[in-house]
C-alpha cells in the first residue's frame, strides 16, 4: 500500500487543475535535487497517473469520475514537467493504463479496482481513499522540500485533491453510503469535506 512507500520516503500527492505551475519563471529552483525530492517526484508522477487509472476503470458510475479523471491528467502531466525540468527519468514512460514501473503502485491499483468494482458505493469509497490518502502523501512531500516551483506544484495538487474528496465524499453521502477516514485523522478529514470548493487558477 501507499502508507509502506511513505514510511520509506517514496510516496507523494494526487490533484490540481490547468494551468499548474511546473517551474519557476527562470527554470528550476535551487540546482540538482535530493535523492528524497527526486524519489518523491518519481513516486508522485506514477501515483497521479494511479488515480487517472482506477479512476478511468470505475467512471462507469458516473460522476465525478470523468471530470476527476481529467484533473488527474493534468496532475500527471504537472508531475511530468518537472521531472522534465530537473532531467530526471520518467517512471511512468511507455507504461499503459493501469500499468505501473513500481510493483506496489500496481497491486495498489489492482486491489483498488477490484474493490470499487461492484458497486456504486463502494467506487465512490474508493475515490475518497485515494484522495485522502494524495492529500496525507502531498504534507510529507512539501514538508521535504524547499523549492518554491515544487511547492507550487504540491499546493495546487493539494488544493484538487480537497476538491475532489469533497465531491466523492459529497456523492457517496448523497447516494446513501458513510466513509470513515483511514489516512486523514477525523478532524483534518471534516475540515475538507465541510468546507467549500476551492477555486484556481
Amino acid at each position: 500500500m501507499l502508507a509502506t512507500k511513505i514510511a520509506t520516503s517514496l510516496m507523494a500527492a494526487v490533484a490540481t487543475v490547468a494551468g499548474c505551475a511546473t517551474d519557476t519563471p527562470d527554470g528550476p529552483s535551487g540546482g540538482a535535487l535530493s535523492a528524497r525530492e527526486a524519489a518523491d517526484l518519481a513516486w508522485m508522477r506514477e501515483e497521479e497517473k494511479l488515480a487517472r487509472d482506477v479512476y478511468d476503470a470505475l467512471d462507469g458510475y458516473g460522476q465525478p469520475f470523468a471530470n476527476v479523471q481529467t484533473s488527474e491528467q493534468r496532475h500527471f502531466d504537472a508531475v511530468g514537467g518537472l521531472l522534465d525540468a530537473y532531467g530526471l527519468a520518467d517512471p511512468a514512460a511507455g507504461n499503459g493504463v493501469g500499468v505501473f514501473t513500481d510493483p506496489d503502485l500496481q497491486a495498489l491499483h489492482d486491489a483498488l479496482v477490484a474493490r470499487g468494482a461492484p458497486t456504486a458505493l463502494a467506487a465512490f469509497e474508493v475515490g475518497c481513499a485515494i484522495e485522502e490518502l494524495d492529500l496525507r502523501d502531498l504534507d510529507v512531500a512539501a514538508a521535504a522540500t524547499t523549492r518554491a516551483d515544487i511547492q507550487t506544484v504540491y499546493g495546487e495538487l493539494a488544493r484538487g485533491s480537497r476538491n475532489h474528496l469533497r465531491a466523492y465524499y459529497g456523492t457517496l453521502v448523497a447516494a446513501g453510503g458513510t466513509y470513515d477516514p483511514v489516512y486523514l485523522d477525523r478532524a483534518a478529514f471534516d475540515a475538507v469535506v465541510t468546507s467549500a470548493q476551492e477555486s484556481g487558477r
